[in-house]
């Protein structure tokens, strides 16, 4: 009886699973992509808000003719905060309503990346476009009042930080919370109400007393005043109480963000 020839099994071979690339290398790329976005723009903005910087202060001043010191120091110090806030609040949520319109934002969700970390992206581009404003803003009020600064550093550089998430995460949080259209009308009627009527630019003694008492909840007022306590550090002080309010806005902004993006991911 001769034997049947024997074949061996074939040997399976187990794919090769690349790595996964670290929560950096992550970041990385996705910050590289955002940049990628915007493009040619980019430049652009940051010009747009060093006009807008220059043109608060020397707008605000034709409206307050022969103003004396301390008029002077609130609409100086008050402007690097309205300009925070049109990035975070307008220019955040334009650019969020665009990706969404274009289906980039769709995409990125759907990468098997960590949520957290497309808010993160975003959030460090918008705080580059949003902080060289702040300088010239004050350049420029010392050129057109001969104003003259006490800086504490810690406290502004650490204000402007705060404000400038603060700001960039409420307008997110709106952006993803909202259709389009809309995020983009909220976003342009809060401008106008810090521009308006917070007490940015204005002490606060000037609205009524339960309008200021609002203030004290509404993130504006409070960063205006621990930007200004950086600088006019001689005049004015930090309270605790503002950063808690910042604080708060920033941890309610980046948890509705996170929410969001899991939950329509």
């Amino acid at each position: 009886m001769t034997g049947l020839p024997y074949a061996a099994p074939p040997v399976r071979v187990a794919p090769r699973v690349p790595p996964r690339p670290g929560l950096w290398t992550t970041y990385a790329t996705l910050l590289r992509w955002t940049v990628f976005q915007i493009g040619m723009a980019l430049p652009m903005v940051v010009v747009v808000q060093v006009l807008l910087a220059a043109g608060i202060i020397v707008g605000f001043g034709f409206l307050i003719p022969g103003a004396d010191t301390a008029a002077a120091g609130f609409l100086a110090t008050g402007a690097p905060t309205v300009l925070l806030m049109v990035v975070g609040l307008v220019l955040v949520p334009q650019g969020v309503a665009q990706s969404r319109a274009g289906g980039t934002f769709t995409y990125l969700r759907a990468l098997p990346v960590p949520r957290p970390l497309l808010l993160l992206a975003d959030l460090t581009v918008w705080l580059v476009v949003a902080l060289p404003g702040i300088p010239v803003a004050l350049a420029v009020a010392w050129l057109r009042y001969g104003l003259r600064y006490s800086f504490d550093w810690p406290l502004l550089v650490g204000a402007a930080v705060l404000a400038a998430v603060m700001a960039a995460v409420v307008g997110y949080a709106i952006a993803v919370l909202m259709p389009p259209l809309p995020a983009q009308l909220t976003s342009q009627v809060l401008v106008f109400f810090v521009m308006l009527f917070s007490p940015v630019t204005f002490p606060a003694s000037r609205l009524p007393a339960w309008f200021a008492a609002v203030h004290d909840v509404l993130p504006f007022r409070p960063a205006a005043d621990l930007l200004r306590a950086g600088m006019l550090a001689d005049d004015y002080g930090a309270a605790w109480p503002d950063l808690a309010v910042l604080l708060a806005w920033c941890a309610v902004g980046c948890a509705v963000s996170v929410r969001a993006l899991v939950r329509r991911g």
